[in-house]
């Protein structure tokens, strides 16, 4: 690949970066390697981020995102970094940061002097890297870093076979005469010479994030939309092309190339000073994985349920719900999935946040256009839970099948190191109280309910192994942490 200036520029800044050390950037958390663990210190990921185009986006003010993010407690956000971008009004969604307007979406490519890119202005040319880019993504990735903030960096997405007309991979956009494909076949090993196109980008962007460590590579968003092999019936009672009401799963085409995709990045990073995790997206839901890639550190899910954690907790890796959405606007429904997701192991939750755009990157605007919710008070929901799990210190436990032998009125999911401490979480659309038996050792015990809403201490009891407990009345979702005397 050509030397860029933006390398040149990279190298000269990088006596201004703090290097990561590979025992202290972001890394499997080695007690328990189901979460990760930053500077030296275990963390689990709680993020409501804006829809993916913080740093394509000329028109997007990251900074005050950012902040307001850290403002709001969270510690994470998804970037998609320039091989897919999206047109306005795809999927539903009004305002995507996504979709720039004309004139500014900012490529990791040169524009050349040739008009025609399918969304406004000159085609790419894919063999010139773009220094406007390099220098927004080194400012995004050390404002995040300064906030503590990590970042998600989404290298590829799905074209959901409209988006495959303003890639610019595509030859329609670009000056480089890459071959003329079908969508579904960009990310397969099956791709021409479009795949040496996408090496270079991958490698380049290695390159230019090595010096951080608040991040971790994501190799593709969605991968089952363009490859999917098999789909499974998810619910009977749902509309077969409803993909709500099916299990997609990926190709082996696809799972080839993804595969490549890891060893560019681990080749490219064994000539570099640090190493960084890898995350594969897996599917929607549940799956349990098969034939991991032993590159791959995180695994991912999209309107993740609890079962996503409990058959691929034998990886001992990461498993995360990075985005969700396309359920109505009730800020209820998003608390509660990362409530269930996190208390049944999970190391990772993010909302799709859709009060973050142009012109309200402090994620104050309205949602009732969206498909999906967000707002500050879903965040300072998602906060209460964040500060939970850590105070909770949850790396220290596992989860617990059993400790709950009866809870008439409530669903649960618990978590426990299974002699001195429990915390149970308990969903019901009911406020009246419900009794819960246990399955507890011989013991004393105390017992605090809390509201999973807002965090407020609802109730304290005394407790005696053998007894049920009851969940106070006036509480819609509780959580209860149960220990020893």
């Amino acid at each position: 690949m050509r030397v860029c200036f933006s390398s040149i520029l990279l190298l000269w800044l990088l006596p201004f970066v703090v290097l990561a050390q590979s025992a202290n950037g972001l890394r499997l958390y080695s007690p328990n390697p189901h979460y990760l663990a930053y500077r030296g210190n275990p963390l689990v990921l709680v993020g409501s981020g804006e829809h993916y185009g913080a740093l394509i986006n000329l028109d997007f003010d990251y900074r005050t995102y950012l902040r307001a993010l850290a403002a709001d407690g969270l510690n994470t956000t998804r970037l998609f970094m320039g091989a897919y971008v999206e047109k306005l009004g795809d999927f539903g969604i009004q305002k995507n940061s996504l979709a720039p307007a004309n004139g500014q979406l900012l490529l990791p490519w040169r524009r050349s002097h040739q008009p025609g890119y399918a969304l406004g202005g000159n085609k790419f040319d894919l063999t010139t890297w773009n220094d406007a880019y390099s220098a927004r993504l080194f400012d995004f990735m050390t404002q995040a870093r300064q906030l503590g903030i990590i970042v998600e960096v989404v290298l590829f997405s799905s074209h959901y076979a409209d988006g495959w007309a303003y890639s610019p991979f595509n030859p329609a956009n670009n000056i480089n005469q890459t071959d003329s494909i079908a969508s579904a076949k960009v990310n397969t090993l099956e791709n021409g010479n479009i795949l040496t196109f996408q090496e270079q980008y991958v490698r380049e962007l290695v390159h230019q994030l090595n010096p951080f460590d608040n991040f971790y590579f994501e190799i593709q968003n969605e991968p089952w939309a363009d490859q999917s092999d098999v789909v499974r019936m998810r619910n009977a009672y749902g509309p077969p092309t409803d993909w709500r009401a099916t299990l997609q799963v990926v190709s082996q085409r696809s799972a080839d190339w993804q595969r490549r995709v890891a060893s560019w990045i681990v080749d490219e990073e064994q000539k570099l000073i640090n190493r960084h995790l890898i995350a594969q997206n897996i599917s929607n839901f549940d799956y349990p994985i098969t034939d991991p890639d032993p590159a791959v550190s995180i695994f991912t899910f999209h309107y993740a349920s609890p079962e996503a954690v409990r058959v691929n907790a034998h990886l001992n890796k990461v498993i995360g719900f990075n985005e969700t959405g396309f359920a109505g606007q009730a800020d209820s429904t998003y608390r509660r999935q990362a409530w269930r997701f996190l208390m049944s192991g999970g190391g990772l939750f993010n909302q799709l946040d859709y009060s973050y755009s142009v012109g309200h990157e402090t994620g104050r605007d309205t949602v009732g256009t969206s498909p999906g919710g967000g707002g500050p008070a879903l965040r300072a929901q998602l906060r209460v839970l964040k500060s939970f799990v850590e105070e909770l210190v949850i790396v220290q436990l596992q989860p617990d099948y059993t400790v709950v032998k009866a809870a008439p009125g409530t669903q649960t999911w618990a978590m426990s190191n299974g002699k001195t401490r429990w915390a149970i979480y308990c969903e019901t659309l009911a406020t009246r109280s419900y009794p819960l038996t246990l399955s507890l050792p011989t013991g004393n015990y105390s017992a605090q309910w809390i509201d999973a809403k807002t965090g407020q201490l609802v109730a304290t009891e005394k407790l005696v192994a053998g007894q049920p407990l009851r969940a106070p009345a006036g509480v819609v979702d509780r959580v209860v942490i149960i220990k020893r005397l």
